[in-house]
């Protein structure tokens, strides 16, 4: 690296902020069966952290099989494994039971029988947060209401339907359980008429809305500040509204324009640090496996088109969407989220001599541990980039440190192969420590500092 001129990166120790809090960045599931999905992968989930698991309570799940009879069975196991791993549900409500959808048809989106749906959902809000003591936080009105069967939900909504259809289902959550936080649309394109409708209609009438929702899939993760910024603008016209804002389902593109394998990881990397820029309170990475549906299943509730639609998607189209494969296979971007739940307590500055190297840095005064991811995302100036880290203020006497660098070719799913030692050693009576090193286009690296006097 002689000669070249370096992109000097420092991260002051010395000044810790606020709680960096990424666990709020978390995942989703669904909607795609009523098996246990989550259940086998309980264990590596809960390395993870997160703080939630999105779950669609779509139609195969059979809760109201009959007027006036619940059944919960097969929720429950859903639900029950999520809880397991430490995350609580976000659970996002998009079933149309026969009882009160006799007709298949995406564009019928009103029960028969408004007093006996709210029935239904109030007496779930009450069996999950009251008879069985989850405390499920959030629930979100319907899934991609603005594009129905398309979007895998037999729903398609105009702006005034979903206004009704939301203010009887939020406030029979509310009766449920006053706590829980309501929100919607959950809209597959966030400029759509729903969401401004929305917040008029609760504005206006006073329905509770506690939090916005919108996903996107795009290999540019700035699009996930951009529109956060645009909700707020829409929020700040309805100044009596206090809503979070949530981006319950992203990824890359759908289009796969990026197939490198070392794209995907560090655009998870570069969108978590975009979103917690921009402020988003809360998100779910979709999603935690991938999974094959039953044609016969979707047929039950979704039309021909819809069911075929569905089932060609996810049994024959390739996927790379699942932290974990069809097999059940740990893939890349699982190991990112490990990476990323490693870096908590207190937000560290990280200050880049290059715009292509980007990272997150924090203080775990319980660990006595600094961790800072750094990456290259490359942008339109491409290329590698030759990094001078630089980490001041140390305080102690004895510290080490290890650095690791992220393989997203390697076949095998052990953890030292993923993230592979390169440099460690010890820093003794020294304020500052510096290590110099490449980050090829897409390149992760992960440093630990640990204090040990």
């Amino acid at each position: 690296m002689a000669g070249k001129k370096k992109a000097v990166v420092r991260i002051d120790a010395g000044a810790p902020g606020g709680v960096i809090g990424l666990e709020r960045y978390s995942l989703g599931q669904g909607g795609l069966s009523s098996d246990d999905i989550i259940g086998p992968h309980v264990e590596q989930l809960k390395w993870l952290k997160p703080k939630v698991i999105r779950l669609f309570l779509q139609e195969y799940y059979d809760v109201y099989p009959a007027h006036g009879e619940y059944d919960w069975s097969k929720l429950d196991r859903a639900v029950a494994s999520i809880i397991k791993t430490g995350a609580k549900p976000l659970m996002s409500i998009c079933t149309k039971p026969k009882a009160l959808y006799p007709e298949i048809d995406q564009d019928k989106v009103h029960p028969t029988n408004y007093e006996e749906w709210e029935a239904l959902i109030t007496r779930m809000v009450e069996h999950y947060n009251g008879e069985l003591g989850y405390g499920i936080e959030y629930w979100e009105v319907f899934n991609e209401p603005d594009i129905g069967e398309s979007g895998g939900c037999p729903g398609r909504f105009t702006p005034e339907d979903y206004c009704t259809y939301y203010e009887h289902t939020a406030r029979a959550i509310k009766r449920g359980d006053a706590k829980a936080k309501v929100g919607g649309p959950a809209l597959a394109y966030v400029k759509s008429p729903l969401l401004p409708a929305l917040l008029a209609h609760c504005s206006e009438r006073g329905t509770p809305l506690d939090f916005v929702s919108w996903h996107h899939y795009t290999d540019e993760p700035k699009v996930f500040a951009d529109e956060t910024r645009y909700v707020r603008g829409l929020l700040a016209e309805h100044p009596g509204l206090s809503c979070e804002t949530v981006i319950d389902e992203w990824n890359i593109s759908l289009g796969w324009e990026s197939t490198e394998h070392q794209f995907q990881p560090c655009f998870i990397f570069e969108a978590t640090r975009e979103m917690l820029e921009a402020g988003v309170d809360l998100s779910c990475y979709y999603h935690v496996r991938d999974y094959h549906v039953s044609r016969e299943k979707f047929g039950e509730f979704m039309s021909v088109e819809g069911n075929r639609f569905m089932s060609y998607w996810w049994n024959v189209m390739p996927q790379f969407h699942g932290l974990f494969d069809y097999q059940g296979h740990m893939r890349p971007s699982y190991f990112v989220f490990k990476t990323l739940s490693r870096i908590t307590g207190a937000r560290l500055g990280v200050e880049s001599g290059d715009e292509r190297v980007r990272g997150l840095a924090a203080w775990d005064a319980d660990w006595e541990v600094i961790h800072l991811a750094l990456w290259n995302w490359p942008g339109e100036k491409g290329g590698s980039v030759d990094v001078q880290l630089e980490v001041a203020n140390l305080s102690g006497k004895k510290w080490r440190y290890y650095r690791r660098d992220f393989d997203a070719e390697t076949a095998s799913s052990d953890e030292n192969d993923r993230l592979r030692l390169v440099s460690h050693g010890d820093i003794e009576d020294a304020r500052k420590w510096s290590e110099e090193f490449t980050l090829a286009p897409y390149g992760i690296t992960f440093v630990a500092l640990k204090k040990f006097a």
